[in-house]
């Protein structure tokens, strides 16, 4: 079933005029004529049922008919990572929207190499993402902001989860001589559930020594290590998040009745 995100209100007998973009997915793309069925959400109302009543060559009108979903929202659960290669950002983005990420934050820090992002662009991809994944809203995308002044403004009931994968730091080498290094699943085991949490992930350089220092003395900061082998930010991204996931999000429990649909 074709899922579209609309900004419209969705109520029985509501009326959506799809602007030009979903109008050509719909009509040339999907090849879809008057009375084809259509599933609309919005990120506050639910998932609805619509039907084409109308195309045209640049607009096409839906008829909303029947609630399928009621409003659900994932667990809260921000991903932050640094800027890197434009393909790689924007699998992050792809990805952080399928394993349902509320919001994504990018950041910028020492090592940083990557330069403008365009952060339209990215949250255009999060939105096809969550229309193809079932889910009922779309992650939010937040533009660039250096990581020392993310940290001032945290708000400290939001645990970070701080993935450090340079490979060049003995605290958290796998198996290392430190034994400080805490896996994902030793870092979660004994967390509540409910509560607010964000993944940290660095740049292709890894973070620098000031800024391991500064996050590990901060009181809601939780470093972890991904494992025995360097990831790249997409792959330690999409293995955070699945962890988190799995130890006390939406993979951690049976889905509710209301999440199975119609």
């Amino acid at each position: 079933m074709i899922r579209l995100f609309v900004p419209d209100a969705l109520v029985a007998g509501a009326s959506v005029a799809l602007p030009a973009e979903q109008t050509h997915y719909l009509v040339n793309v999907m090849r879809l004529g008057t009375g084809a069925e259509v599933h609309l959400f919005n990120g506050r109302d639910g998932e609805w049922r619509a039907t084409l009543t109308a195309t045209g060559k640049r607009s096409a009108a839906l008829a909303v008919t029947a609630q399928m979903r009621p409003m659900r929202l994932p667990p809260d659960l921000d991903l932050v990572v640094a800027l890197v290669k434009r393909s790689r950002l924007e699998t992050i983005v792809e990805k952080a929207a399928e394993l349902g990420a509320r919001r994504v934050r990018l950041t910028t820090t020492g090592r940083t190499n990557a330069g403008h992002t365009n952060v339209s662009r990215l949250q255009a991809i999060a939105m096809e993402a969550a229309e193809q994944t079932g889910r009922l809203d779309v992650p939010q995308v937040l533009g660039p902001e250096p990581l020392d002044r993310l940290l001032e403004s945290w708000t400290p009931a939001r645990r970070l989860m701080f993935c450090d994968e340079a490979g060049d730091d003995p605290q958290m080498r796998w198996g290392g001589d430190a034994g400080r290094a805490q896996s994902v699943i030793q870092a979660l085991a004994d967390q509540p559930r409910e509560a607010p949490w964000a993944m940290l992930i660095g740049p292709e350089g890894g973070f620098d020594p000031a800024e391991r220092d500064r996050l590990r003395s901060l009181p809601f900061v939780i470093a972890v290590t991904l494992g025995p082998r360097i990831l790249r930010a997409d792959t330690a991204a999409i293995c955070a998040l699945a962890l988190w996931q799995a130890a006390l999000g939406d993979w951690s429990a049976a889905p509710a009745e209301a999440d199975l649909g119609a």
